[in-house]
Parts: structure tokens; sequence; C-alpha cells
């Protein structure tokens, strides 16, 4: 089983956003050389609390300073965008680092309603939800098989040939498995959003269709883990993560990721254990051993050959830690 990074940049209490990309880059030259596999950076917009609005602008960066990881996004937000960009864009990437590029595709907002339209070009009216439309297109143009008759097809000829990237489709919710499997796309299920995806990935698995990218079906689960030393440690550093979330789920919002000393006495005052998520949610928290043995379990139940770690983590140093940890138990490189 593979063993992969999403990073989400974190901007934690008492640090600046400037600091959280240049984390970033740190975390990633660290996985690249413990193991992990892939180093995904995801999109948000509008959040103070995340730093990265752009993951093609960070991907160029990572994939520089590392050498053996491949490097995407997890994911960009395709609603946002024109298909063709996306193409030129990861196209490009994929000519500077050959082999290492992956483009992985949402259909989310990454942002509330009121950042969405902010991103919009055309304001006058909501945009069309035409996301399979606009993966068809952009399939298209990185697989070189635009219609002949397609206004665009003298577009497809895009910059970084003959070099690709491999396309991914990510999501939290049964229709983008379905479209998955139609597609003969890789899958990547978000159960630190949603964690109720056992059932999606069995129906990808049972309708996936080959495709000229992929013979057979691929899926992954990405699961937010928190790692310590102890069992006890780690669950205090997961506070972090259960304060952030329960704001989340009262709709109010942190600017920032709030400190163990900050989520401690938020709790305290909610008379509420550090350990309790809103309904919905799931994140592995443990020593080395007690992570291992749950990770590997929900990896089963989604028939996932690749895991993907995210870790909302207040103190960097600590975050570092807990994926030389993973490293370690996993037995990666």
């Amino acid at each position: 089983m593979k063993i992969s990074v999403l990073d989400q940049a974190p901007v934690s209490e008492g640090a600046s956003s400037a600091q959280a990309l240049r984390n970033v880059l740190e975390l990633a030259q660290l996985a690249d050389r413990l193991g992990f596999h892939r180093y995904w950076v995801a999109e948000h917009h509008g959040s103070p609390s995340l730093a990265c609005a752009s993951p093609e602008v960070l991907i160029g960066p990572i994939a520089a300073t590392t050498r053996r990881l491949r490097v995407g996004s997890g994911g960009v937000m395709l609603p946002h965008y024109s298909p063709l960009k996306v193409a030129e864009s990861f196209g490009m990437l994929a000519g500077l680092y050959p082999g290492r590029i992956d483009l992985g595709l949402g259909r989310a907002p990454g942002s509330d309603s009121l950042t969405a339209s902010a991103l919009q070009r055309d304001r006058r009216q909501r945009p069309a939800d035409d996301f399979f439309e606009q993966l068809n297109e952009l399939l298209a143009y990185q697989l070189d098989c635009v219609p002949a008759e397609h206004p665009f097809a003298r577009l497809a000829e895009l910059p970084g040939r003959p070099e690709t990237p491999q396309t991914w489709l990510l999501g939290s919710s049964s229709q983008s498995g379905i479209w998955a499997a139609e597609l003969g796309l890789p899958y990547m299920f978000a159960d630190f959003i949603h964690a109720a995806g056992a059932a999606v990935c069995d129906a990808y698995h049972r309708d996936f269709i080959a495709s000229p990218e992929m013979g057979q079906a691929h899926s992954g689960v990405a699961l937010q883990v928190i790692c310590a030393d102890t069992d006890a440690q780690a669950r205090e550093l997961a506070s972090s993560y259960a304060m952030r979330l329960w704001h989340m789920h009262s709709g109010r919002r942190l600017d920032k990721v709030p400190s163990v000393q900050t989520a401690l006495r938020f709790f305290e005052q909610q008379q509420m254990t550090i350990d309790a998520l809103p309904p919905g949610r799931r994140a592995i928290i443990g020593s080395p051993a007690t992570v291992r043995q749950q990770i590997e379990a929900v990896a089963r139940s989604y028939r996932a050959s690749e895991v993907m770690v995210v870790s909302i983590i207040h103190d960097h140093a600590a975050r570092m830690r807990s994926y030389e940890l993973l490293a370690e138990v996993f037995g990666l490189k």
C-alpha cells in the first residue's frame, strides 16, 4: 500500500500565511527523503487558516526542490476555470518534471458561495453546473483526441508535449465515483471530509471501464491522521484540529489553526472531551502502532491501494514528526 501526503497549507495561530507556504516546501522535502509516494496540495479560497489558493503555483517549487515524489493537486476545483487553461498549466508542469505531475480534479467550490461568486468572471448569474462537460473537454485536450469538427480542435497541441500529467478525480460523494468509473480515471475519496465512502469505492471498482490512461481501477482514500510518540500526546495535538472542525460545524470561522492551549481551553469551556468530532467526521489519532492498525482497516474497507494523509496540527515541528513516525511504522523508503 502506497502512503502519500495531502497538504492543505494550514496557517497556525501566531504564524503568517507566508510562513505556512514555506512550511509546505519544508514538509515536502522531508516527505521526499522519507519515501512517501505523492505530495498533493489543496485549493481553498477566502480561508485565512489555509494558505494555498492556487495548487499549480506551489507544485512547481515543490517539484523543483524534491527528487522522487509525484507532485500534484488535491485538487484543482475545475468549475472555477477554463478546461483549456488547466490543461495548459499542467501540461507545462508535466513537461518540466516528466513522470512526476498529477492533476487531481474536484467539483466542490473550495470556498463559501460569496467567494465562489468572486472567483467567477461573469457575476451576473450563477455558473452552469457543467462539470462533466468541463471534465470531458479537459481530458480531450490531454489525450489529444479533440474531434476534428470541434471548434477548439486546433488548441489540443498543449505545451509540455509529449509529457502529460496523470489525471485523478477526487470526491466525497457518490457522483464523483460514478464519473471516475465511467471515464476510466483513478479515484481518491476524501474520507476526512465525509467518512462514509466505502460503498462509493465498491461501486467504482464494480463499474470501472478501462481507458487509455488506466487499464484497471485504482482507488485511494484521504484520511486525517495525527501521530505522536504516544496515544496521549497525539490526542492532545488533535485538539487543535477538533476545535477547528467544531467552529466550521457551527458556522463560525477560525482565522488560524488554534494552538493546543487555545483548544484545551475551548473544550473545557464547552464541557466537551478534546477528541470529540462533529457528526460525519473521522480522524485517526494515536501512536504509530495505533494509527497503522486503523489506517490499514479503513484502507481495506475502501479497497484502497493508496492512502493519502492530511494532518492539521498547530505546531509545524509536531506535524513533521507525525509524518516521520508514519514513514517509520509503514517501513517507507
